[in-house]
């Protein structure tokens, strides 16, 4: 078992040529740290297919991820001076509940895409105290004055209007509450400093900026061009220092009065000043009356492994543990990995927990969530209905729903302790760069979350617009989510702390990411590097990443003579940043899946 013992594994003849050539690829070009076992994975030579994500560094040049390996501290981030915040806390006594505080106040301001105190997410928590894990839920909700019709297909999807009620600063202290060692100021003060003396511009947020300040979607938001652009109107380039005064305003306020500030003190009555101006629907009670929640996580279980993930208002801890329990029950490790026969059993578990999360699934404080989607009896008739030699069809598959005639961004972080501690978190503004509505005179981005629900009752159509009852906007709701932070345990202690950043593509990102690791027995590198699949009930259609490589096209060819649409593009998957421990030895194995762009450091 690999994580046992890391070392060479079987899959590594499986690689395409290119990729294994981009071991040899000199790494020189990388941005030099003074945190211990830092690295900069490069940008892989997999391209890979992504649903509704921001992710652009396709044209980067590229290279194959890195392992870290630490004995006492780890933590793998989107970005560096994020990644470098969370190590400092860890080296002062910190725990990786007050790292993750630190990184996500620092990614608010290093990666404004997604980071962020304007939005909301998921913490994953695995303490090494006894206490069981649990999920630190801090979801947006709608707006008390929301309904299910508030919203038509036509309707933007960007400003004040779609902003759901953030849950960031609520859900960084409950965890902090609950687990912390360090004071919230201690956690805080690192990204207010780098609001305020700025921080150097990597290739994937300068170029990801530029895009964004050039779009016409941009055009209306003034704000945002104040924020976030260039005083000579020249184009950011990697390197360029991006300072953000009014941020450094607003995290000084949070780090003296913590997440009060934000929900009824000034901070609130600047948001609630910014939803008036224009035009949204968040008022000073839906701030004030907002609750992160602490909830019990989904666990299952995979060939010794368990497996904790998100519950509802998270899709993604029902489908992963669905998925596993289906896939479980074929003998996998057969076939080889990337055989036809692997990835046509996994698209079709993918596509039985994608019409199962349209079917059931919502916030389960408003819709009852039938308790047998994630149960070992259930799988096995799910499993009993995949033919070995035919693709299904999702529209068969799902007589009881009417189909009607005929875009986002999250960031993953993992930490781990010297304890064993681990947090898995993962936290969105939904698009990149959220509704694109900067708070005047706060500096921070809103999300555009209201996206998230079932916008139109009854339209489910072909190009995977859902319309099933139990994601319908009600005030107070919690929209549902494709978040899976992970955590992979053994005997009790954290094996693997994962997620990903994608969309509807999170989950199947991270189902990946489970079956390389304990059941193919890849090292985290090679999990990393591995080309990703998703299928999502509609639109019916494979998404695989191929490099051209011969064996890859040759497997694509299967599975198109089994009847599956396959579609592989030129882009990516998510970034999955991991880290593993081995069990045999305590250390920490980080890699930073640079998709994107990334940093795993640890001491």
């Amino acid at each position: 078992m690999r994580i046992e013992k890391l070392g060479k594994a079987p899959f590594r003849h499986n690689l395409p040529t290119d990729h294994v050539a981009a071991t040899e690829r000199d790494a020189s070009s990388r941005n030099s740290s003074s945190i211990d076992c830092v690295a900069l994975g490069g940008m892989l030579v997999l391209v890979l297919a992504v649903v509704a994500n921001d992710v652009r560094a396709a044209d980067r040049p590229l290279e194959r991820p890195e392992t870290v390996t630490a004995k006492h501290g780890m933590v793998v981030s989107v970005s560096s001076p994020a990644t470098e915040v969370g190590v400092a806390i860890l080296k002062r006594g910190g725990n990786s509940v007050d790292a993750a505080v630190g990184v996500a106040l620092a990614l608010a301001v290093t990666y404004p895409q997604a980071g962020n105190i304007g939005g909301g997410g998921f913490m994953m928590v695995h303490p090494s105290d006894g206490r069981p894990p649990m999920c630190v839920e801090y979801r947006e909700t709608a707006p008390a004055s929301a309904h299910r019709d508030t919203f038509s297909l036509k309707d933007n999807r960007l400003g004040h209007k779609v902003v759901g009620v953030p849950g960031t600063l609520r859900g960084l202290e409950l965890a902090h509450k609950t687990y912390g060692k360090l004071t919230w100021a201690e956690l805080a003060v690192p990204a207010e400093k780098l609001a305020r003396d700025g921080f150097a511009l990597d290739h994937a947020v300068a170029d990801s900026l530029n895009e964004s300040l050039k779009s016409e979607a941009t055009r209306p938001f003034k704000a945002f061009h104040l924020a976030f652009g260039r005083t000579d109107q020249r184009d950011w380039k990697a390197g360029d220092v991006l300072k953000q005064p009014d941020l450094a305003k607003t995290l000084a306020l949070i780090a003296k009065h913590g997440a009060d500030a934000f929900y009824h003190g000034p901070i609130a009555g600047q948001i609630v000043a910014e939803m008036r101006t224009g035009r949204g629907l968040i008022t000073a009670d839906d701030l004030r009356n907002y609750r992160a929640k602490l909830r019990q996580p989904i666990r299952g279980t995979f060939h010794g492994f368990d497996i904790y993930g998100p519950p509802p208002p998270s899709s993604g801890g029902i489908c992963l543990v669905q998925m596993l329990n289906v896939l479980e029950q074929f003998p996998l490790k057969k076939h080889d990995r990337y055989s036809a026969q692997t990835l046509h059993l996994m698209v079709e578990s993918m596509r039985r927990a994608y019409l199962d999360r349209a079917r059931h699934l919502g916030d389960a404080d408003f819709v009852k969530i039938p308790p047998h989607l994630i149960t070992k009896d259930y799988a096995k008739k799910l499993a009993a209905s995949i033919d070995a030699e035919r693709a299904t069809s999702s529209e068969e598959l799902a007589t009881d729903i009417p189909l009607a005639e005929e875009p986002p961004s999250t960031t993953h972080f993992s930490v781990m302790d010297s304890s064993g501690m681990a947090v898995s978190n993962t936290y969105t503004l939904e698009q990149s760069f959220g509704s694109r509505v900067v708070v005047r005179g706060a500096g921070f981005l809103l999300n555009n979350e209201m996206g998230d629900f079932n916008w139109k009752a009854g339209h489910t159509d072909r190009r995977g617009r859902i319309g099933t009852p139990a994601n319908l906007i009600a005030p107070g709701k919690r929209m549902l989510s494709s978040q899976t932070p992970t955590i992979v345990a053994r005997d009790g202690k954290p094996v693997l702390v994962t997620g990903s950043p994608g969309g509807r593509t999170i989950i199947n990102t991270v189902l990946c990411m489970v079956v390389n690791v304990t059941l193919f027995d890849m090292t985290l590198e090679e999990a990393m590097a591995a080309p990703r699949l998703h299928h999502q009930w509609l639109p019916d259609e494979v998404r695989f990443e191929s490099t051209g490589d011969a064996i890859y096209a040759d497997v694509v060819a299967k599975l198109r003579k089994l009847g599956h649409k396959v579609n592989p593009k030129s882009a990516q998957q998510g970034d999955a940043h991991s880290i593993l421990r081995d069990s045999s030895t305590g250390e920490l194995h980080g890699v930073a899946d640079t998709r994107r762009s990334g940093k795993a450091a640890g001491f």
